[in-house]
């Protein structure tokens, strides 16, 4: 590519400018993430996408840990140079849920899209596993509710009722940690986290999204992330259970979740 003035992009205050990646065979939406004047350079001088990192501060090559990297095409910015929109040829997957796109949950919190990739396998973790085949059942029972199904009950039961039951095992897995009964306390933990997962559904949010708040606050001290979070709801929705999709955060590793 030549020279490029990158004093015709409009970089917001913390000299970052969004950055889209869409596949240049399909057209489909792939990420969004971040890019300072560095990343800029580097993904023009290299061929690959390089972003920034806005909690680790750092940029960081999509793919990096992966393999699954992208190989740009061209890049075209929006008429008002505060955006831009890279054509990309990815490598297997761009979402590090394993999903070809991180655009896969609905308004509803429904996927639309099932992981191409095992997660868990690629990063050596547990972000593709028996958590999302239990929310996904959760999600059926939800979506097709079935006669005899402790699930379906719930969430004919409303959200209050829910809520009420997320307390009471809460409750009960403080109960099993001071009787200091290991066995209890895993069974407890299970109970409180499936309860959990129901609530979420109710709610329109998934794991993900849970995953994804974690994983933005790796490596940030617990009292320093508490002093600067902010008082309003992080997401885009009102705070009345409506879906928080279609959003990332930031990977821990600042490498695969193509964040904000």
């Amino acid at each position: 590519m030549k020279d490029i003035d990158f004093s015709k992009f409009k970089f917001d205050s913390a000299g970052l400018i969004p950055a889209i990646v869409q596949d240049a065979e399909n057209g489909q939406v792939l990420m969004m993430a971040w890019m300072n004047a560095e990343a800029l350079r580097m993904t023009v001088r290299t061929g690959l996408t390089h972003f920034y990192s806005r909690s680790r501060k750092k940029l960081w090559q999509k793919g990096e840990t992966s393999g699954h990297i992208q190989k740009v095409r061209e890049i075209l910015y929006d008429c008002d140079a505060d955006c831009l929109l890279v054509k990309a040829e990815q490598v297997v997957a761009a979402c590090h849920t394993g999903h070809r796109s991180c655009f896969f949950t609905s308004l509803e919190g429904e996927a639309t899209a099932t992981p191409v990739f095992d997660a868990g396998k690629v990063y050596g973790g547990a972000s593709s596993g028996i958590v999302e085949k239990l929310f996904d059942v959760i999600l059926q029972r939800k979506k097709e509710p079935s006669d005899g199904s402790y699930t379906s009950f719930l969430f004919s039961s409303g959200g209050k009722a829910m809520g009420d039951k997320v307390l009471e095992e809460a409750g009960e897995f403080v109960e099993a940690s001071a009787q200091k009964n290991p066995e209890k306390l895993i069974g407890e933990a299970a109970d409180l986290l499936y309860h959990a997962l129901v609530l979420l559904a109710a709610s329109g949010v998934t794991p993900a999204h849970v995953r994804e708040e974690l994983q933005a606050r790796f490596g940030v001290g617990g009292f320093e992330e508490k002093k600067s979070r902010k008082k309003q709801d992080r997401f885009p929705f009102p705070n009345n259970g409506s879906a928080r999709a279609g959003l990332t955060q930031e990977n821990g590793s600042g490498e695969e979740d193509p964040n904000a």
